[in-house]
Order: C-alpha cells, then structure tokens, then sequence
C-alpha cells in the first residue's frame, strides 16, 4: 500500500505565499511523474503542475509564473510553491504520484486566499 501525507495548506491573504508538501509512503518502488490538483467548490478537478521522474515540469496556465512545482526524489516528496496568490486560487488541493501503472491520491489541503 502506498499513503500519500499533504501538509501546508492554510489561509493566506492575497498575494502572500503557501508551500505544500506531499510524502508518499509504503510500498514504493519507483515513482514516476507527480503533481498538484485542485477543486474548487462546484468546479471539477484540474490540473495545476505536473513534474515527471526526469524533471520536467508543466502548469496550468492561470499559475504559470506564480507556482512553482519541484521534488525531492530521495525524501519521496513532491512540493508545491505558491506566490502571489488570488483569491481564485481558494480550492483543495491534492497531490497525485504513478508509482509504476497506478495513481495515488493524497486526501486534500485546503487552500483559502481572502481578498
């Protein structure tokens, strides 16, 4: 079995910062690419950043320039930092890694910026 732990959600005031955290646990034998979602209340999940085994990174357009995704392969951890952040960035926030042919999912960080 694999857990996927999140950490570093919160509430945040427009324009500040937040950086979340998701370790993956258990049976892990190699993990592949990881990345970040979010759900807005009413709205379906989307794809905010994806990072693959060998590095490279791509983001949802509305937070290119403003988050940055990155990992730490020996931790098993993947990261999400948030700059600059609006009010339409408020959602839950979930962590996704493939560890060979299966998607795991981290329970979800609520993530609230006020105006």
């Amino acid at each position: 079995q694999v857990q996927l732990v999140e950490s570093g959600g919160g509430l945040v005031q427009a324009g500040g910062s937040l950086r979340l955290s998701c370790a993956a646990s258990g049976s892990i034998s190699s993990i592949g690419a990881m990345g970040w979602y979010r759900q807005a209340p009413g709205k379906q999940r989307e794809l905010v950043a994806l990072i693959t085994s060998g590095g490279s990174t791509n983001y949802a357009d509305s937070v290119k320039g403003r988050f940055t995704i990155s990992r730490d392969n020996a931790k098993n951890t993947v990261y999400l930092q948030m700059n600059s952040l609006k009010p339409e960035d408020t959602a839950v926030y979930y962590c996704n890694v493939w560890i060979l042919f299966s998607s795991y999912w981290g329970q979800g960080t609520q993530v609230t910026v006020s105006s």
